[in-house]
């Protein structure tokens, strides 16, 4: 993880990768968890047996649970010391670009695209490339912006 000393120190870094996350491991049962939280149980999801015949040849992750990712691989990537909170504002874009198999793994790589200073803190557009190990496409590719308060 790399860690910075205060937000501001993040400003001449546009342009740059400013961290890397752990790999996490998106496994059945959080597929599962996924699909009761959000109703969305189509089989390619949640039915091994079925899914095995389809086109990925296993269960693959909901591409908005690959998203839903982002916090998580956002906490191993990097920190900021002087950070006391952080708010989502949002998203320019993202794309789904390979499946999540069942067993997969994943991690974040985060380029800092923009800082924009507001009163106590900054506005971070960061792009998240979601690698999937052993695929050379990634599984997920976003714009994030974030809201970050000293």
């Amino acid at each position: 993880m790399k860690h910075y000393d205060t937000l501001a120190s993040l400003q001449p870094l546009v342009g740059q990768d400013i961290g890397t996350s752990d790999w996490v491991t998106i496994d059945q049962a959080r597929i599962d968890q996924f699909a009761q939280a959000t109703g969305d149980h189509q089989w390619i999801h949640v039915d091994p047996v079925r899914a095995a015949a389809g086109p990925f040849g296993t269960t693959v992750a909901h591409g908005f649970l690959t998203l839903s990712l982002v916090p998580l691989l956002f906490d191993s990537g990097f920190a900021i010391a002087d950070v006391k909170m952080g708010v989502n504002y949002g998203l320019n874009r993202v794309r789904f670009t390979a499946p999540v198999p069942a067993g997969g793994r994943v991690r974040g790589q985060f380029k800092l695209l923009a800082y924009e200073p507001l009163p106590g803190g900054a506005q971070l557009t960061v792009q998240v490339t979601i690698e999937l190990e052993g695929s050379s496409k990634p599984a997920c590719v976003a714009e994030t912006v974030s809201r970050r308060y000293t």
